[in-house]
């Protein structure tokens, strides 16, 4: 049971509460976001331009997040982006490797330095220059932006959701967690 209960969606503020009917499917963490009336609507947004609109590769993208979860100890979050892992293309031995790191075969050189990148701004906040710069050649300026927004953004979402004990949803409930969590 989550430390604090759900908002109930008609005692919000009208706007935040019709902005909240549209999400489908209302996964428990959204649920729970909606207790921050001002900040939920921005935090979808950014959200939604880190899963939709970037230029990370849908894989890599998971399997950072996948990471972070792993290493928070984000048991939801880990759940949730294994469902989200496979239907971004996933394989079963990626999602398996993830708790291992980098030093896992299964991952090409752009994954295993996505992982690094990873693990050490969740170990120190600043990655290490070596690293930093083998990041610099391997990734967009876009693309680091994105991967250290969604390391960050992530990493929030796991001190979110282990803090509130958010449950995850019984088996069966959500086939796809993003599968329209699309509002603007």
């Amino acid at each position: 049971m989550a430390r604090i209960p759900y908002p109930d969606l008609d005692a919000l503020d009208p706007e935040v509460g019709a902005f909240m009917r549209r999400i489908d499917p209302m996964i428990n963490v959204f649920h729970m976001m909606a207790h921050a009336e001002t900040a939920v609507r921005p935090f979808m947004r950014l959200g939604n331009a880190l899963l939709f609109k970037g230029e990370l590769d849908d894989v890599l993208r998971e399997i950072v997040i996948l990471r972070v979860g792993h290493v928070t100890g984000s048991s939801y979050e880990v759940h949730q982006h294994k469902i989200v892992g496979r239907n971004c293309g996933m394989t079963e031995e990626q999602i398996a490797a993830v708790p291992d790191g980098a030093a896992s075969d299964v991952f090409d050189a752009r994954q295993k330095l996505a992982i690094q990148v990873t693990d050490q701004v969740l170990s120190n906040v600043r990655i290490g220059e070596a690293t930093f710069a083998q990041a610099k050649a391997t990734f967009s300026h876009r693309e680091l932006v994105e991967l250290l927004l969604t390391i960050g953004f992530y990493n929030m979402i796991a001190g979110l959701l282990e803090n509130l004990e958010v449950e995850i949803e019984p088996e069966g409930t959500v086939d796809n967690p993003l599968k329209r969590a699309k509002p603007a």
